[in-house]
């Protein structure tokens, strides 16, 4: 929930509330602004939880657990009814989103979309949340025991999200964690608050229990007090590896999903059919300009073809416009913050003067970082062994299909990589050899359908999102054996 008060210049902001017990109220902690990412204007403020707030939404949370009645039909209604109401404030949502995140309405609407998509999935995985017969008379003088398995809810579910996606990855975190019958607290990214109170709205609207949903804000102290509380006995997480491995180790012996960094790779084969390929790529490199964690950063592209790529990549990413996400045909918008707009900048700028050709780009204006494409890119650089998050793409030949292989294996990171071959010999070798939670051949990293399994290996994270897979990270297997 948002209230409307009054900043020191006069102009109207709005205050994100907590959800605490079903009651929106105050933040004892001081208030973070929140800015409209492309004009940095302020828009809102998000006053932090106290401790004391902590620890009462933490306890209301868990008692609404364990009173909570609700039947897996009667929570797959409540996530139907949802997407109903998600429907009809579709347009407000939009605005929330572009004025929080800076994504051109195309994207805020594609969020809009997605999180409907997730909410319907997870009523479906209410009502078919189960166990498995046990073959209990297959063992030696078990004949007269007869066992199954049930799937029970953990608890209280800590829901740590980011500002790349603050409707839909929300969703993916909240959807779930109700459908299996567990209590959410949610605390999403200070840069995009205002979604998630939307959201929470929404959930109340069509039903969800006093208690079974919270709404935390407020940074990294805020996160680590309610990991404290022994009583959250699940942490969905999702941002950067650095701050993933603080949140793992302050878990211990709890259970938690991990969705970390990245350096995402696309490989081009000699035989790829690039009027296919080449679009999406250039879509899944500037599209929220470059702030996923599967946009396409390294092209590696087969020796052969190299010239003919570079050729086409850069007419195609001169085209692409940037700026203001306002305007209807802008598909690059504005970074997070002006920091992060710098620091991509900054990271652009060693690469060319370390070597690299810069075949498209310009000067940041602002929080907007021209779409830019570059060759010559070395390990050595930060865009080299880094994730850039930004609008950046690089070039890099290789010469065999395994050196391609190992240049991706050799990051730390594995969440996802694209391949564009004609040849199933090399889709199926990628598919064994490239250690990534996903594969996507003739598609780019970037690919995600909603109800699929989503996640990393190494240091991209464990545990998967996509409804169906998050309902069973979310509950436990408990076994039940009956003697006769």
């Amino acid at each position: 929930m948002m209230t409307v008060v009054t900043s020191q210049n006069g102009t109207e902001i709005r205050r994100c509330l907590l959800l605490s017990g079903g009651e929106w109220i105050d933040g004892d902690g001081p208030a973070a602004p929140v800015l409209d990412k492309y004009s940095l204007r302020q828009v809102a403020e998000a006053p932090a939880a106290s401790p004391a707030q902590i620890d009462a939404m933490i306890a209301a949370a868990e008692a609404a657990f364990r009173s909570d009645t609700l039947s897996p039909y009667e929570r797959g209604e409540i996530l139907d009814r949802a997407v109903t109401i998600v429907a009809r404030e579709k347009e407000s949502l939009a605005e929330i989103i572009q004025a929080e995140s800076g994504f051109t309405r195309s994207d805020a609407l594609g969020e809009v979309t997605r999180c409907m998509q997730t909410l319907s999935l997870s009523a479906e995985e209410a009502r078919r949340l189960k166990g498995d017969i046990i073959p209990m008379s297959g063992a030696p003088n078990q004949a007269r025991r007869m066992a199954f398995t049930m799937r029970v809810p953990l608890g209280v579910v800590l829901a740590v999200t980011p500002f790349n996606s603050p409707l839909n990855t929300v969703t993916h975190k909240v959807g779930p964690a109700l459908a299996a019958g567990n209590a959410v607290v949610l605390k999403p990214a200070s840069a995009t608050p205002m979604t998630s109170c939307k959201l929470a709205e929404i959930l109340v609207e069509a039903g969800v229990p006093k208690g079974l949903l919270s709404v935390l804000h407020g940074g990294g102290a805020v996160v680590q007090t309610a990991i404290a509380d022994p009583k959250v006995r699940f942490i969905a997480f999702t941002g950067s590896t650095e701050v993933g491995r603080k949140i793992q180790a302050a878990a211990g012996l709890r259970r938690t999903q991990m969705e970390l960094g990245s350096i995402a790779y696309t490989i081009l084969c000699d035989d790829a059919d690039l009027d296919r390929a080449l679009p999406k790529i250039v879509s899944a490199g500037y599209r929220k300009a470059g702030q996923v964690c599967t946009s396409v950063q390294m092209l590696l592209v087969h020796a052969s073809i190299m010239e003919k790529v570079t050729e086409r990549m850069t007419a195609l990413v001169r085209q692409v416009k940037f700026g203001d996400p306002r305007i209807d045909d802008t598909v690059t918008g504005p970074l997070i913050s002006e920091g992060d707009a710098v620091r991509v900048e900054s990271w652009i700028e060693e690469a060319v003067q370390k070597g690299a050709t810069r075949h498209v780009g310009g000067p940041r204006q602002g929080t907007v970082v021209p779409p830019t494409l570059l060759s010559g890119v070395t390990d050595d650089m930060k865009l080299g062994c880094s994730e850039v998050f930004g609008p950046v793409v690089c070039l890099k030949p290789f010469e065999v299909f395994e050196e391609a292989i190992d240049m991706v294996n050799a990051t730390p990171y594995g969440l996802a990589t694209g391949i564009f071959t004609n040849r199933l010999s090399d889709a199926l070798a990628a598919a064994k050899a490239l250690e990534v939670g996903g594969v996507h051949i003739n598609e780019t990293s970037s690919s995600r359908i909603d109800l699929m399994p989503y996640g990393g290996s190494k240091d991209s994270g464990f545990g998967r999102e996509g409804p169906h897979y998050a309902v069973q990270e979310m509950t436990e297997e408990r076994i039940v054996t009956i003697s006769n």
